[in-house]
């Protein structure tokens, strides 16, 4: 946790995920604010676009934060790559391609770089390509998924144990327990997209987040997986419509066009929910309040602390008990 919190500068080990097109600087700076890293996800934004939040976000904090930028995603990321080093990013988290051409240049102008990854190979060629920390990403996780659809509770053990660098664990993590949950397999702090779409800096739509209070436990739903691009998202008409066309068969040129950034737009800032779609992982069901970023970074914090000496006592109960 301490490793986490030096290497990026930052108070604790949370880490907001990339939002792709609905980034914004308030909520970026924002869990910045309240001490954990905030993350511009570049998604297809334009490198002006980007260059336009990264300005606005230092406008709003002094604080480090991050640009995610999804490989195999974006038109832009060689030009991606020169925007965060003309701004001095401290921080770059690169997901959905290889990132072994990226990291020395990286490298080269003092970024610290993440990679986030879904499979024991993909942390280890991350770390031999130089990441200096992982984001593993289990299948509970909203949006665009790894087809492996390996669990954060097997996943993040598995990667702990196969590299040298630290891991924050993603996926289905959204309180304290799940933070607790997380160091006690290994990990060294967190990565959260869902749980911060309802809290009160979030400039989503008001309907996006009361969705997500009202979400229970089988609230969301695959798309894609009939065509090997598997996104976790909020049921609502958009999504089930979608599914009934996969259930009829659909072209992947199909999906992809009805799955653009502007469909999520329509979703998490429009709030058309006939026409777009709004990403959510199964952390929805847990999410009962909209706090703000603040409360809910330090309630978890807590939480988490509490919830790890509760339990170091109980297991020492039953350890000696065993003994006895």
């Amino acid at each position: 946790m301490l490793r986490v919190c030096e290497l990026l500068q930052i108070k604790y080990p949370i880490v907001q995920g990339g939002m792709g097109n609905i980034s914004n600087a308030q909520l970026t700076a924002a869990v910045s604010e309240a001490g954990g890293l905030g993350t511009i996800g570049c998604g297809t934004m334009t490198p002006k676009e980007v260059e336009h939040i990264i300005l606005q976000t230092k406008e709003q904090t002094t604080k480090n934060f991050a640009v995610n930028i999804a490989i195999g995603v974006s038109p832009y990321t060689d030009e991606l790559i020169d925007v965060v080093i003309q701004q001095n990013i401290p921080v770059v988290s690169l997901s959905a391609g290889n990132p072994a051409p990226f990291i020395p240049k990286l490298h080269k102008h003092g970024i610290k770089v993440m990679v986030l990854v879904a499979s024991v190979k993909h942390a280890q060629k991350a770390e031999a390509a130089g990441a200096d920390l992982l984001v593993a990403e289990g299948f509970e996780a909203a949006g665009i998924n790894s087809h492996l659809e390996l669990t954060t509770f097997t996943l993040i053990p598995q990667i702990v144990e196969s590299v040298q660098v630290p891991v924050l664990a993603a996926g289905g993590i959204g309180d304290g327990k799940g933070l607790a949950a997380a160091f006690m397999l290994g990990a060294s702090g967190v990565q959260m997209g869902t749980r911060l779409i309802a809290t009160r800096e979030a400039p989503f739509h008001r309907s996006y987040k009361q969705r997500l209070v009202e979400a229970e436990d089988t609230s969301t739903v695959i798309i894609g997986r009939s065509i090997g691009r598997t996104r976790r998202v909020l049921t609502n008409p958009y999504a089930k419509r979608i599914v009934e066309q996969e259930k009829a068969g659909i072209t992947l040129e199909q999906y992809m066009d009805w799955t653009t950034e502007d469909q999520h737009i329509k979703g998490a800032i429009q709030g058309d929910m006939e026409n777009g779609f709004i990403n959510s992982g199964l952390i929805a069901g847990l999410i009962d309040e909209i706090p703000s970023v603040e409360e809910l970074l330090a309630g978890m914090v807590e939480e988490a602390g509490e919830r790890i000496r509760l339990t170091a006592e109980r297991f020492q109960g039953i350890h000696s008990q065993s003994r006895g």
